[in-house]
Parts: structure tokens; sequence; C-alpha cells
């Protein structure tokens, strides 16, 4: 009788290196870089996200590197990691130390390897995007974060160096395994590819593709990491148990049999991140280490920006179906403007129905304060209560804090300025930012007055609060051109009675211009009935 194999070993495993040797492996593709290394004069740049994939190639370039006479070292090998700042604390904490750590190795080796911590810039952060601007969190079909917080600042990098040397090389760790359409991706561009294993790279103009690891699986990056020394004298072990414990049942990689099972699906990103169901790393990692309970509050603030404000059954939903749950409900919907950012009523049609509703746009100021100062309690409360090492975190920078005030204030027309007190109720602390009261149309008392004048119609009083910030905006100004522009703006945004009223006067509008078509006599006013 044959005894089963544990859970999660699969029946039939792929020899390590289809049965070569590790020694004759790494010896063969430290033997190719150098020689893509002293071909030319284009210099290298190494993308690096402290994973086991990244780790592996930059390993085999450094040892390839190590082993060349000094006066062959004649070009620079970047290594660029981009910090999205929001990425899991404790794998961001890991990378920052190997950059550290990898710069001054580099140095007492002499190597050419010169690493560096990327960032987006202050206007494309989370924070700035979601708190700020009020983005709703992202979606598969909504994914600004990705080209923001990293393709952006990686390839501006890159396109700099091409700039200053007319050409560049990657280094990436991509792996055909890793997925189908990645393998497809990278068959596509071998076909063209030109210096024996450089493919072209179909984003950036004059940069080139160089793989090395690309017909490896997950365990012959285990393997080779665990038995060949890290050079920069980083610990791979501790990488290991970085992945190991990421992983909700404990499993650990192959290392040099086959009785272990596979971590690979572990998978490290932005903690806020709401294109998956559920963080399962973050999640893995407060379970398997009590260390690691300080992260409990980014996990809760993390599924409630995913989490229902209201009931599943979302009856604007275009998928809504009486007493279905919606595989993709769309959860922040009541905390969403029924305009879009620039005030417009965009109209959808729902396939449940056929009924035409609005296109919601961004959060709700509400929405964003509460988010802002959950995201300071959160911060203040790590730090209180976080081992040492991470007592001085920042989940919110102070250059994206005066950001968000910004957009609030100035481009928002929220001039009641509620930043500074957020942040003084949430950290105890006052806001390090001076005051705006020059630049404000009103003060606090002034606004809440205003607000009570409204009687509750928030429409109104945010139309009339732009109005003034706007007028006050354009008082000292030598020419006003625009002005008028400006108040029109306002008053088209604020007309409405509501999400009913506003999809009304949208069908309205649209008939009328599907009606002008055919009669272009027809006039605006009279046959939209128009507000005045």
């Amino acid at each position: 009788m044959n005894t089963p194999l544990p859970l999660g070993i699969p029946s039939v495993r792929r020899l390590a290196f289809d049965g070569r040797s590790l020694d004759e492996v790494a010896t063969e593709l430290t033997n190719e870089i150098r020689e893509l290394y002293t071909a030319d004069e284009v210099p290298w740049v190494i993308g690096y996200s402290g994973g086991k994939d990244s780790t592996a190639v930059l390993q085999l370039v450094w040892t390839a590197l190590r082993d060349l006479p000094a006066e062959k070292l004649n070009k620079p090998v970047h290594v660029i990691s981009t910090d999205t700042l929001v990425e899991n604390p404790v794998v961001a904490a890991w990378v920052t130390t190997s950059l550290e750590t990898m710069e001054k190795a580099a140095t007492e080796q002499g190597l050419p390897i010169q690493p560096h911590r990327l960032t987006p810039e202050i206007k494309d952060t989370f924070w700035v995007n979601l708190i700020g601007r009020g983005y709703p969190a992202p979606r598969p079909k909504f994914r600004w974060c990705t080209e923001r917080l990293k393709i952006k600042p990686s390839n501006s990098f890159i396109r700099n160096v091409v700039a200053a040397h007319g050409e560049a090389i990657m280094v990436l760790g991509i792996r055909k395994t890793e997925s189908q359409a990645r393998a497809r991706a990278m068959e596509k561009h071998e076909k063209r590819r030109v210096r024996d294993r450089l493919s072209p790279n179909a984003n950036l103009p004059n940069s080139l593709v160089y793989s090395p690891v690309e017909d490896w699986t997950n365990d012959d990056v285990w393997e080779y990491l665990m038995q060949k020394p890290n050079p920069w004298g980083y610990n791979n072990q501790d990488l290991l148990t970085m992945y190991q414990g990421a992983s909700a049942d404990g499993e650990c990689p192959l290392v040099v049999d086959s009785t272990t099972p596979s971590c690979g699906s572990s998978r490290f990103g932005c903690w806020t991140c709401t294109l998956v169901e559920q963080d399962k790393s973050m999640t893995a990692m407060i379970q398997n280490d009590e260390e690691k309970e300080w992260m409990t509050p980014l996990l809760q603030l993390r599924d409630k920006l995913d989490s229902p404000f209201g009931t599943v059954e979302d009856k604007e939903d275009p998928d809504y179906q009486p007493g279905k749950k919606l595989p993709h409900p769309r959860p922040d919907r009541a905390a969403r403007d029924f305009r879009r950012m620039n005030g417009q009523v965009n109209l959808f049609t729902r396939r449940s129905d056929g009924k035409e509703v609005a296109v919601h746009g961004p959060y709700l100021q509400k929405f964003r304060q509460e988010w802002l100062e959950e995201l300071l309690t959160a911060q203040t409360w790590i730090r209180s209560h976080a081992p040492e090492h991470v007592r001085h975190i920042e989940l919110i920078t102070l250059d994206e804090l005066h950001e968000i005030r910004r957009i609030w204030v100035f481009d928002k027309h929220e001039v009641e300025d509620t930043l500074p007190d957020i942040y003084k109720k949430a950290t105890g602390e006052d806001f390090p930012g001076g005051p705006l009261d020059e630049q404000l149309v009103m003060g606090a008392e002034e606004m809440e007055l205003l607000r009570e004048l409204c009687d509750g119609d928030e429409l109104h009083y945010d139309m009339v609060r732009e109005l003034l910030s706007v007028e006050r905006k354009y008082r000292t100004m030598t020419r006003r051109s625009g002005l008028f522009k400006a108040l029109e703006d306002a008053v088209q945004k604020g007309f409405y009675d509501g999400h009913d009223d506003a999809v009304s006067f949208a069908q309205r509008k649209k008939k009328w211009r599907d009606d002008v078509a055919t009669n272009p006599t027809l006039d605006e006013e009279t046959d939209i009935d128009a507000p005045a």
C-alpha cells in the first residue's frame, strides 16, 4: 500500500535545475553575465524588490563581477528598489537595510554597484490620491495605483540613464514559471532578441532586458539562495524565514530535498492593496509571530478600505440582482460623490434592469477625513506599542500631509482647514505646519454658521463655500481672467437636489443633444429645463 504524500506536496517533482548540478548552472550563468557585462559600455539597471527572485539575480551578478579584474569594472550597475511608501512594513524595513548593507559592501569590495531607493512623487502617492483627491480604493477596472506608485519612479530613473548614456540594460528576476501570461510575453520578446540573451523592452525605448533566471523554477531559486552565501553579507536564511512567516500554514520552500513543500505562493506588496480579497501575507505574519501583532491596526484599516459601507446588495451596482450577493461588490458607493472629479454627471446603464444611474466619483469630504484620522490613530498606536525597531514608523509622511491639506483647502475649496485639528486629535500633537488664516475666506466659526444656514443641504453648502473660495482666490489678481468660468463651474456642480435630480437632468440633456442633431433650432434652456 502506498503511503500518501503530505498535503501540499505534488506527486511529481521536476529535479532541481533539470538534473544538472547547482555549481554547473551557477558557473555557466556567471560566465555569461561576465561576457555580457564586458561586451559594451551600456550601464546596467537591476530591479531589486528584496524578494527571492531579485535577490538571486543580484547575487549572480555580484558574484560574476567580483571575479573580474578592476580594469574591466568600467560601467555602473544601478540597483533600483521602488518603495511605494505603503509597502508591507516588515518587507520595507528588510529592503531598506539590505540596500544600506549593499552600498557599504560594494564600496569595500571595489564594485561599481550603486543601490537606489526610489519613491513616487508626492502628488502620486497613495494617500495623497485617496485621502487628498478622493480617489476610490483601487479596483481591477480602476487600477490607478500601479502606474503612479511603481511604474513611474522606475521608468523615470531608467529614462534618465538612457538620456545620459544612450542605452540601458535592465536585469530582471522574471521567470517563465511565474504565470502563463509571463511566459507568453517573454517568449514573444525572445523572437526579437539581440546580443544573445537581450530582449527588447516594449515600454522603454533604447533599453534591453536580460533575465538570467528565466528558466528557473521556485525550487531552483531557493536551492541557489540556501546553498550559495550572499555576497553583500545579508542572510538568505532570514529571507527564507520571512517567506515562511508569510505563509498561512507555515510552509517553507524546497532547500536541498524533495520532502519540503514549496511556499512560492507567498506574495508581498502594498499593505493597502484592495486588488486582492485578503492580504494573506500580512495575516499570516501576524498569526505566525506574536512580535508582529503590532501590524493588526494596518490589517484592520486595509480591510475597512475594502469593506461595505452599506448592504452588499447595492441596488445601484450594474450587476445588481435582488437577493444575490455580488462576486465583486462596489462597497464604497455610499462614501462617494455622485459627480465626477470635475463636477460632471456621467451616466451608465445597469445591466440588471436597464436603468440609468450616475457614475460615482471621488470620496466625500466626511469619509476622507475619517480615513485620515484612522490612519494617524493607527500610526500613533504603533509608535507606542510596537517593538523598538519600528517605533518611528511613518504610515503617512509630513510632506503628504501638507499636500493633502493644500488639496483640501485650495483645490477642493474645503476652507474649514480641518487637517490640523484631525492631526491634533489623532496624535495629541500640534500639526507642524503654518496657519492658513490669511489665505482662508472665512474662519471655522463662520463656516459652521454657514452650514447651519444651509439647514442640512450639503450640496448647497458646498456650492456657496466654493463660490466664496473662488472669489477670495481672484480678489487680489490684477487680471481676473477665468473668474466667471470658475463661478459658473461652481454653480453647475451644486444646483442639483441630489443623485436622482442629477440623473434626471443628465438624461434630459442627453435627449436634447440627440434631438438637436436632427433639429439644430432647438433652444437648450427651454428644452432641457436647465436651472437659471
